[in-house]
């Protein structure tokens, strides 16, 4: 009782808590001073201080060259889908920074369920456009002149218990060819799919939706993901495989900031993820 009862308390402290960590990823695809990216996914209505006052003020000492999303702004679940947190954070994030936004579960089952969600969606992303941010659904958009930005919107199928797949070519279906000369950053929600994402193209995969694997143990990492798999060795952190072209293919899999239905973090607190981008001939 004693034990469960502190577990339960260190968790309550731990979703209050809010970390920065930083990435440094190389590519001879960049030039000029590079990029720094803050990416920020699986909020799922998660408020750091007033108005997402902590949150905000984290995202400020950076200076980011642009905030990306990666989706699950919201819980879209039994029908609710209060989208005002998520909307106020980053149309807020909007008036400083360019803000790039994908798709998680979440969106999407507000996009498969128009029955129960009716026009949410719509009026989400309409929001959200008209703040002028960038909503890459199956699209693209350059960063700049050498980094090109990829939204991808998995199916139903990537998100099924206990194992999850996605038909062969979808994203040379939905995404098409990469251009090789780019550094083509891809916004993907589900991490499952990293050998996928490597052989289409992508440079570099921002992921998140495992939400750190709700409880990290040391040399183990996460226990259990939303998809109810145990001891997934991608819950989060950086992750490598060869890529299409002479680089590696990398992965940044966030924990997130948020939960839902299993509210526990527990030595998994919530992250901003920093991401360094510059050339392969940059000094540390």
């Amino acid at each position: 009782m004693a034990f469960g009862a502190g577990c339960l308390a260190r968790s309550r402290y731990e979703r209050d808590c809010l970390v920065t960590e930083e990435y440094r990823i190389a590519s001879e695809k960049i030039h000029g001073q590079g990029k720094t990216i803050v990416f920020l996914t699986d909020l799922h209505n998660k408020e750091f201080g007033e108005e997402n006052s902590r949150l905000l003020e984290t995202v400020r000492k950076v200076k980011p060259d642009a905030v990306l999303f990666g989706g699950d702004g919201m819980v879209a679940k039994r029908g609710n889908s209060d989208v005002r947190i998520p909307l106020a954070l980053l149309i807020e994030l909007a008036k400083e920074f360019p803000v790039y936004c994908g798709n998680g579960n979440h969106e999407s089952r507000m996009v498969w369920k128009t029955d129960v969600y009716g026009e949410t969606y719509e009026h989400y992303r309409m929001a959200l456009e008209d703040a002028g941010i960038r909503y890459l659904s199956n699209e693209a958009a350059d960063l700049d002149s050498d980094i090109r930005i990829y939204g991808l919107d998995l199916p139903k199928s990537a998100y099924l218990p206990r194992s999850g797949e996605i038909p062969e070519g979808l994203l040379k279906e939905t995404l098409g060819e990469p251009d090789p000369e780019k550094f083509c950053l891809l916004l993907a929600h589900s991490p499952l799919f990293f050998e996928e994402y490597a052989a289409w193209g992508a440079d570099l995969t921002l992921s998140g939706h495992f939400h750190g694997g709700t409880i990290r143990l040391p040399l183990v990492g996460g226990v259990m993901t939303p998809q109810y798999q145990f001891f997934y060795p991608r819950c989060a952190g950086y992750f490598e495989l060869p890529g299409k072209g002479r680089e590696k293919s990398r992965m940044i899999v966030g924990r997130g900031l948020g939960t839902h239905s299993i509210n526990i973090r527990l030595n998994d607190k919530p992250q901003v993820v920093v991401v360094r981008l510059c050339g392969a001939d940059t000094q540390q």
